[in-house]
C-alpha cells in the first residue's frame, strides 16, 4: 500500500496506466476518501464547536445539535465532493466523445483526492491551534429574535484576528493541495476515460479553476 500511496503521489501516469488494465475497484479510493472525511470531521468538530457556543445560551442543546450537524456534514460533505467531482469530469469527458464507464472515474478520482487527505490533516492542526484563540460572542435568546444583532454577532466572530488568520491559511492549504489533486486527476481521467491529454486538461481544469476562483472571491468577502 505504501508504495502505491507513492505512485498515486509522484508517479501518476504510470500508475493509472497499470490500474486501468486491472478490473475496476473503488476499495482503496474509499480508503482514501475515508481518511479524508475523519479529518474533515475533525476540523467540522472544531469550528462547530464554535458556533455551538455562540449560541448555547441562547438555546439550551443546540451547541449538541450544531456540533453533530458540523462533523456529520463534514463527513457527508466530502464522499459528496467525490461523487460529484467524478460526475462533472465525466460529464465533460463526454465533449470529447471519451470512453470508460463512470466506475472508473470514481475509482481514479479517489486515487487522485489523496493529496487533498494531507491537506485536510493540515488544515485539523491548524483548527487546533486557533481555535482557542478565538473569541466567540455570545448570544441571548432575545439576540435570536433580532436579524441585526445576530449578523453583526456572526460578522464579529467571522473577523476576529485569529478567525481570519486560520481562513487564509485553511484556503491557502485547500487551493494547494486541490491543485495537486487535479494534475492527478487529469492523468487519471486521460487513462480512465482515453482521451489526449490536452483534452483530460480541460474536462479537470475547467471545473477546478472555476472553484478555485470561487473559493478566492469568498476569502477576499470576508
Amino acid at each position: 500500500m505504501s508504495l502505491a500511496v507513492i505512485d498515486i503521489l509522484f508517479h501518476p501516469d504510470a500508475f493509472f496506466r497499470d490500474i486501468v488494465t486491472r478490473k475496476e475497484d473503488i476499495r482503496f479510493p474509499l480508503l482514501i476518501v475515508f481518511a479524508g472525511s475523519l479529518a474533515a470531521a475533525g476540523y467540522g468538530y472544531l469550528i462547530g464547536g464554535l458556533t455551538a457556543r455562540m449560541m448555547s445560551s441562547a438555546m439550551p442543546g443546540i451547541d449538541t445539535i450544531i456540533t453533530l450537524s458540523s462533523v456529520i456534514g463534514a463527513i457527508l460533505g466530502t464522499f459528496i465532493f467525490w461523487i460529484i467531482s467524478a460526475g462533472i469530469f465525466y460529464v465533460i469527458s463526454m465533449v470529447f466523445k471519451g470512453q470508460g464507464s463512470f466506475r472508473r472515474v470514481i475509482e481514479v478520482v479517489g486515487y487522485g483526492y489523496l493529496p487533498q487527505v494531507f491537506g485536510s490533516f493540515i488544515t485539523l492542526i491548524a483548527a487546533a491551534e486557533y481555535v482557542p484563540k478565538i473569541s466567540v460572542p455570545s448570544l441571548s435568546g432575545a439576540a435570536l429574535q433580532d436579524p441585526a444583532i445576530m449578523e453583526q454577532a456572526v460578522k464579529a466572530f467571522m473577523h476576529d484576528p485569529a478567525m481570519l488568520e486560520l481562513t487564509q491559511i485553511t484556503s491557502l492549504v485547500a487551493v494547494v493541495f486541490l491543485l495537486w489533486s487535479a494534475s492527478i486527476w487529469i492523468l487519471g481521467l486521460q487513462h480512465s476515460r482515453q482521451l489526449a491529454l490536452r483534452d483530460a486538461a480541460l474536462c479537470v481544469g475547467l471545473p477546478v479553476v472555476a472553484y478555485v476562483i470561487y473559493m478566492i472571491y469568498n476569502l477576499g468577502a470576508l
